[in-house]
């Protein structure tokens, strides 16, 4: 039984016809041109290159086996210790008391035992809560977008201002998790839940372009107006500011100036960016799909607003083990720069209210968001264990809650289940 190989599958119509071979001529025959001959019996420069010679055959061979000789001899010759102390980071296995949140000697390959079990139910519920936006129908939006009486003119200014924004911010906090919080952080469970989080904000930059590509907007208008707009612009060169010196690879935390910086950009990023700076644009476009209005979008940013709870959460429970751990950190002055980092957020949150809500609109107006925004400033300060800085403030956007809180149900638009789960997660 012989053994197939792909020559006999190719269809012998399509092949070029073989040369019939010429009879072997008598060595007495005469011929009229010897150099046609002798120039008929060598092959060509690319048929005789083709062909490997017996003594390109074996030098081939002796080169394999000196790189294989050469390959066995420098693994005889290593030295692993080199290794070993980068893996392990000091002697005997990882006990749950090695573990730290910063400047860990512990072994970070080793995901167990758990040290903080809240970070990695985190990891479990982000998973369980995947989610992509092609399944999102965009039909009733491409619709409406492209309506001339659809859509009022202040309505459209937030769905672009909102998508101009967010279309950049996601990325600009996926490099800070990649580039600079991943490699700080040196607790395994925590890194795990963190490379998830990336992972959602690149779905998040993907959703923002879906719907932009779906409306069929200026894409080079949208990307860039964090660039263009004021009031967009100052909200990121707020947040790229934290960014510069732990995106320095040769930046290492240890000393308390260099933990604090940490901290500073923990809390820049999860407390204000995402933890601030995304709730005007989410409660206008989620106001908009209570009316039945931009559906796909809303939903869009219903899923995202889930995923950014958690991230803000999680980020939080972070800074607040830190403290814990990092005690000395937390000094007066500190918490004072921390306190006005959050109230200059909430400065720029409200200026970004005013210029994309010069009226009222979608059952809101500046001065509700700025209230809202105020009650958004006092809970970051308290989850933080800070002082609550304007006084008896309330929540005039009760259903925003509910929509981070709905479990099982089918969402406003009616569309499908919203506490979307894959796979061996799906509870049924």
């Amino acid at each position: 039984m012989s053994i197939l190989s792909w020559d006999e599958f190719e269809d012998d119509s399509q092949k070029p016809a073989a040369p019939q071979q010429q009879p072997k001529t008598v060595e007495t025959q005469e011929t009229p041109n010897t150099q046609a001959v002798s120039d008929a019996k060598s092959p060509s420069p690319s048929v005789a290159a083709a062909q490997p010679t017996p003594a390109a055959t074996s030098s081939g061979t002796a080169n394999s086996t000196d790189t294989l000789a050469r390959a066995s001899a420098a693994l005889e010759k290593m030295d692993v210790a080199p290794g070993l102390e980068e893996l392990e980071m000091g002697a005997g296995r990882v006990q749950v008391d090695d573990k730290r949140m910063i400047n860990c000697r512990a072994d970070l390959n080793q995901l167990v035992p758990f040290k903080y079990e809240w970070a990695w139910q985190k990891y479990l519920d982000g998973c369980a809560n995947h989610w992509m936006p092609q399944e999102v129908n965009m039909t009733h939006d491409i619709a409406l977008w492209k309506s001339e009486d659809g859509l009022t003119d202040d309505e459209r200014v937030i769905i672009k201002r909102s998508l101009g924004f967010f279309s950049t911010a996601d990325s600009l906090v996926a490099n800070n998790l990649v580039l600079a919080i991943y490699r700080l952080i040196t607790n395994p469970e925590c890194r795990q839940y963190i490379l998830r989080q990336a992972f959602e904000e690149a779905i998040h930059t993907h959703a923002y372009q879906y719907c932009i590509e779906s409306l069929g907007m200026d894409e080079g208008e949208i990307f860039n107006m964090y660039r263009e707009i004021p009031s967009v612009a100052r909200k990121a060169a707020w947040g790229l500011k934290y960014t510069q010196s732990l995106g320095d690879p040769n930046f290492r935390t240890g000393t308390p100036e260099q933990d604090q910086e940490l901290l500073r950009n923990m809390i820049a990023f999860y407390c204000v960016l995402e933890g601030i700076f995304f709730y005007c644009g989410f409660s206008q476009i989620l106001s908009m799909g209570r009316r039945n209005k931009m559906t796909g979008v809303a939903e869009q940013f219903q899923y995202i607003l889930r995923d950014e709870s958690m991230h803000v959460n999680f980020g939080i429970d972070m800074i607040n083990q830190i403290k814990i751990e990092n005690p000395h950190l937390w000094s007066e002055a500190f918490q004072e720069e921390v306190t006005q980092m959050i109230l200059e957020g909430t400065i720029l949150e409200i200026e970004y209210a005013r210029d994309t809500m010069p009226r009222g609109v979608l059952g809101m107006n500046a001065a509700m968001m700025e209230e809202y925004l105020k009650f958004i400033c006092n809970r970051r300060l308290n989850q933080l264990g800070l002082p609550e800085q304007y006084k008896g403030v309330n929540n005039p956007f009760q259903w925003m809650s509910e929509m981070m809180d709905l479990r099982k149900e089918k969402n406003f638009f009616e569309t499908r289940v919203t506490d979307y789960q894959t796979g061996g997660a799906l509870s049924w």
